[in-house]
This record gives structure tokens, C-alpha cells and sequence, in this order.
């Protein structure tokens, strides 16, 4: 098959080019950069993969590639923990993913051929925060600010349903791999300052990288999956637990809990993303046949790190 990638030189997109090039499957790339696009997915070694310059939230002659994809895969958006939260950054996270997401769907509508589905990215920040509360995929969405960037993406994305196309919604949590949060994470630790961020009682929901690619990819493949869908995996643990977990498979102590203040200090409103958390089981994920390869926290972390 042919699938169209969004956000493809990000931390997950790039895994997932990986595994559908390997599997003989041919890649468009859509991207901000095609230099460093190029550097990512070199020809030589990626002779499947077409680059494609596109400006995500401007229409363009970059929305005519998407004709005679099989599939689009949605990743792009604004880093979200990355920044302080002023009125200029918080405009840009919304933007670069409503915006966005208007503008893929518009291209597939006006496709010839179109394509059957579009995998579309969203965040578990769709279901507020809580240090109580259990998340599904049927429970109502927060007021906070991420949950409101949630709410205003995805609601783009439900507009592909009026082409006839199929739709997945995928509610991200955590992803850990090598780099990304957890390349963040661990830096305390080889350092033997390592600890529990904030209160080490808010919820971290997380999932293995290779697990949402292999999520990803079962959402392009398999027609009886529409919706949205939780990738989590099935057992969230609290911070303190994580921080516990990766001092012992990384043989350091847990010691030194990095206080809320001093993240306030760095991310302002952005530090909530780690300093708040909330509980999410992928339920319908597991009912439509999910088979995590990495379900528990102490051997996703294994693998990672050893």
C-alpha cells in the first residue's frame, strides 16, 4: 500500500516510515523541511519513500500528492512540553494542529482517487487531569487548555467522515523510546540525581514506541476499526512508580524528587503536562484485538534502555 505521513521525521513518524518501508509498503512523506527530510530517509537506503515539501496549514499543490494513497497517517503538531506557555505559543500548539488537520482533511476530500482512511493523531490531554479518576474511551473530555487543543483537532478530523473516509483517532499517551520524554527523563539518573517529578502521585499513562506503530499500522489495515481508540498501554503507574522502575533497570537510585516549582519556573503552564496526569485504559483498543508486545512498564523499560 501507499500511505501519506505527516510529522514522518518526529519521533514516532520516523519509527513508523521505518516499519512500513521495511514491510514493502511505499511512503510520501509530507514535511516542513525536506532537506533534513532527506537526511532522515536517505534515497539510497529509502528508494520507496517520496519526499514532498508542504506548509501544514496552507493550502497547496503539496495536497495533490495525496491522490492514489491508500492511507494518511496525521502525526504533525506544535511540541507541546517543549516551551513556556505564552498566548503566542499556546496559539501555535492549537494551530499547528487544527489548522493542520483542516488542511489534511481537505486534501483527501478533494483526492482523485481518495484515500479509504485516515489515521489522525490526538493526546489523552483530551481527558483533563486527575489524581482519582479512571479514563476510557467513552468518558466526556476536561476544560483545561490541552483538552480543548483535543477537542478543536479532532473535531477536524470527524469532518473526513462526510468523504466517506474511514476514520481512527488515536489518543497518544506517553510515548517511550530512545529520545523523547524519556530520553529526558533519564539524564538525572545516569547522573545519580534521579527521582520523582512534582508530587510522584499524578498518573502516567504511557505506551512503548513500537506499540503504537504496531497500533498505527493495524488502523491503516484493518476496516472494522473506526473511532477513537486509547494508545495506552494496559497498565498506567504513578510517578513515583516510573521513577522507581527506571532507577532499578537502570541500576541507580531514586532518590531526589525534582520539585514542581522548579519545572513552574522553566515551562510555566506547560509544566502541567508532566506535573499532572490522568489514569487512561485502552479499552477499545483491547476489544478490536490489540496485542501489546510491551503491556508492563519495568520491561518496556528494559528494552529500551538495556
Amino acid at each position: 500500500m501507499k500511505v501519506a505521513i505527516t510529522g514522518a521525521t518526529g519521533f514516532v513518524g520516523s519509527r513508523l516510515v521505518e516499519r512500513l518501508h521495511k514491510d514493502g509498503n511505499r511512503v510520501l512523506v509530507l514535511t516542513r523541511n525536506t532537506t533534513f527530510a532527506q537526511k532522515v530517509f536517505p534515497p539510497g537506503a529509502f528508494p520507496h519513500v517520496e519526499i514532498v515539501a508542504y506548509t501544514p496549514t496552507v493550502s497547496g499543490s503539496w495536497q495533490e500528492a495525496i491522490a492514489g494513497c491508500d492511507g494518511v497517517v496525521n502525526l504533525a503538531g506544535e511540541p507541546i512540553a517543549e516551551e513556556r506557555w505564552t498566548p503566542e505559543q499556546k496559539q501555535k500548539i492549537l494551530n499547528s494542529r487544527q489548522l493542520g488537520t483542516q488542511k489534511i482533511v481537505e486534501a483527501i476530500t478533494k483526492a482523485n482517487p481518495r484515500p479509504s482512511v485516515l489515521v489522525n493523531a490526538s493526546a489523552i490531554g483530551y481527558y483533563g487531569t486527575s489524581e482519582t479518576a479512571t479514563f476510557d474511551e467513552t468518558s466526556s473530555s476536561g476544560n483545561d487548555f490541552l483538552a480543548q487543543v483535543c477537542q478543536a483537532w479532532e473535531a477536524e478530523a470527524q469532518k473526513v467522515k462526510d468523504a466517506g473516509v474511514r476514520l481512527v483517532i488515536l489518543r497518544f499517551g506517553i510515548v517511550l523510546g530512545n529520545g523523547g520524554a524519556l530520553g529526558k527523563m533519564i539524564t538525572p539518573f545516569k547522573l545519580f540525581a534521579g527521582g520523582p517529578i512534582g508530587s510522584g502521585r499524578q498518573w502516567f499513562s504511557w505506551i512503548h514506541l513500537d506499540d503504537l506503530v504496531s497500533l498505527i499500522l493495524q488502523a491503516l489495515t484493518k476496516p472494522e476499526m473506526e473511532g477513537v481508540y486509547n494508545a495506552t498501554a494496559p497498565n498506567p503507574v504513578r510517578m513515583v512508580d516510573l521513577s522507581q522502575t527506571l532507577g532499578e533497570v537502570m541500576h541507580r537510585p531514586s532518590w531526589l524528587p525534582v520539585p514542581a516549582f522548579a519545572l513552574e519556573a522553566l515551562l510555566g503552564d506547560g509544566a502541567m503536562v508532566v506535573l499532572e496526569g490522568q489514569q487512561v485504559l485502552p479499552q477499545r483498543t483491547l476489544e478490536a484485538g490489540f496485542e501489546y508486545q510491551y503491556p508492563h512498564l519495568p520491561s518496556a523499560l528494559r528494552q529500551i534502555l538495556n
